[in-house]
Parts: C-alpha cells; structure tokens; sequence
C-alpha cells in the first residue's frame, strides 16, 4: 500500500507519523538536522532554504512550546510565519477543517504545521491536498490526539544519538502515562526502525494502552525492576488533570511508586540519560535534583527539536536534496 507520506519517488512530501518510514528517511532527517547544529550544540545556523514560503501553523489545540518551536525554525530557514488561532477563528463560526484548509491553500500556503485534538486529522488534511491536486502545500504534524507526534519522536531519536552515538546496543525505558502519550507511540515506533534491541514501557496498569506487546516493547509494573540497566530513560509528562479519576490514587502516590529520583535513577546505567518531553510536572513523575541533574538532557532536547524541524520541514518541502 502507498504510503501517503512519501511521492512516487519516495520522498518525504508530508511528516504524519512515523511508523512505516523507511531508516533511511529517518537517518536523512537527522543527518539534515546535524548540519543545522553549529558547534557547542547551542548555536542554530541561520539558512535561506525556504525564503518565499509561507509556513501556516494551525494550532487547534493549545501548545505554546512546540509552536514556538516551529516558529523559531521557520524563521531560521527563512520562510513567512503565520500562526493562526483557529479555535477562535474560523472553527467557532462552523466552518469545516476542509474548507478552512481551502481557503488557506488559496492564500498561497507552502505548508500547514497542524495540531489538532482528533487523531488522524493530519492524515486526513494530506488526503484532501492530494485529491484536489494542490501537490505544491505540504503537511507536518504537530501532534494529533493519542496518536503521534512525529517531530518530537525525531528529536528524542536525536537526543540519543547525539549522546550515545550507535542505537542497535541501547536499552530505552518510556516511563509513566504510556496510554495518553502520542509522544510514547512516535518514540517506540523511531527506536524500532532504529534498530533498538530492547525498549522498556514502565507504567501503572491503568496507563498501559492495549497492543503494547504487538509494538515489540517488553512491560514493566515494577519502576526498580524496569530501570536496571537501561541506558536510556524517557520520561512522559503526566497529565494531572487524568490524575484524579479513576486511574490513579493521587499524584502523591504516583510519585512514590514511579517518580525518578536520584535513588532510582542509580539503578540503571551509570552513564544513562535522562529524557523529557516537557512541560514537566516536578515532584510528580521527575524529581528537580534529576531534572536538573548532570544527567539530564532536557534542555539539549529544546535546542536539538529547532534543527530537528529545521530538518523536516525543508525535506518536506523540497528544499534540501538527499
């Protein structure tokens, strides 16, 4: 079957998830990446790979960090911003998706950076593109329900690589509220086509989605069991508006039995990295000493997501050759 994602020259025309991308898709985006990271791992090269196109980002649902994040990328390769608040806009007055994306199309878009509560809304923006001919508008995902969120998968696979170098001797643990995370999904679908050997999901029974085992990840209720010897820890942002209903006792409870600590992040390797996909819940699910800990790469993770979208969208775009 076709993949949408890719032409019929199996390029990258839109990012919508990636399960079912090609390794040498996924390594291109970071390689691509690479060249956008100036030395000291702090500086951001500035490119004029899409100056004259308009990049639209249509936030359905609110997110201020990985907005930002697109934003600051599109203006380092040098293409026109617009963000538009779409749940004040067009959507309240009836309008549908569809025809909000006409309209925009019409406007000149090159490419709609799309968030959006529902999953597969992305998927289904591509789809309309494509059937009414308009090849030229692009599509990358920001985030659609429980799904996926393709760029911060990429930017994690990032992460790893920039610290551990090699994938196919890692073991990856994905910690906490597994069964809301689109970030979870992307990950464990990235760390596969990566050639991960072992990626652990440490969760609650009542945060573990079904099909798990399908996705090839070996499942841990057991925090302490889980950590030993992992190399890599990725921590998921635990909602607290979930916390009170019937899936967990308290956040208090939840900290005790699955908070990393210094004591518990001692279980795993002595050179392991600590991964967030933020905003953080300090005192829930991470702790501050590790949070700000020498092993964590959290804010490393913020600088390597601009040149990891800087990546995908002048890939996407056309802009940067294989």
């Amino acid at each position: 079957m076709h993949n949408p994602q890719l032409n019929k020259h199996g390029e990258l025309q839109h990012l919508l998830t990636i399960d079912g991308l090609p390794k040498s898709i996924v390594n291109h985006i970071l390689d691509t990446a690479s060249s956008f990271v100036s030395i000291g791992d702090r500086e951001l090269k500035k490119v004029p790979l899409m100056r004259g196109k308009s990049v639209f980002n249509l936030f359905f649902e609110n997110s201020t960090r990985t907005r930002t994040t697109f934003e600051i990328a599109s203006k380092r390769l040098s293409a026109d911003v617009i963000n538009l608040n779409i749940a004040a806009s067009s959507a309240s007055k009836g309008e549908s998706l569809l025809d909000t994306i006409d309209n925009l199309a019409a406007m000149h878009a090159d490419m709609f950076v799309v968030r959006h509560a529902t999953s597969g809304a992305p998927f289904l923006i591509a789809k309309h593109l494509n059937d009414t001919k308009q090849h030229h508008v692009h599509v990358v995902n920001a985030g659609d329900g429980r799904h996926a969120h393709p760029t911060q998968g990429l930017l994690d696979m990032y992460t790893i690589r920039h610290y551990k170098k090699d994938f196919t001797n890692l073991t990856v643990a994905i910690i906490g509220d597994v069964l809301h995370s689109r970030v979870a999904r992307s990950d464990i679908h990235a760390l596969t086509i990566l050639g991960v050997p072992e990626v652990r999901v440490i969760a609650p029974r009542t945060l573990l989605p079904g099909g798990l085992e399908q996705m090839g990840v070996r499942i841990f209720t057991d925090m302490n069991e889980g950590l030993k010897g992992v190399d890599v820890i990725i921590m998921l942002r635990l909602q607290n508006e979930r916390m009170s209903g019937a899936l967990l006792p308290s956040a208090q409870e939840y900290y005790k039995n699955y908070g990393l600590t210094p004591e518990r992040l001692a279980l795993a390797k002595l050179d392991a990295i600590v991964m967030h996909p933020g905003p953080m819940n300090r005192g829930v699910e991470i702790d501050s000493a590790v949070a700000d800990g020498p092993q964590s790469v959290i804010l490393s993770q913020v600088t390597f997501g601009i040149a990891v979208r800087m990546a995908v969208m002048s890939i996407v775009a056309g802009t940067v050759g294989d």
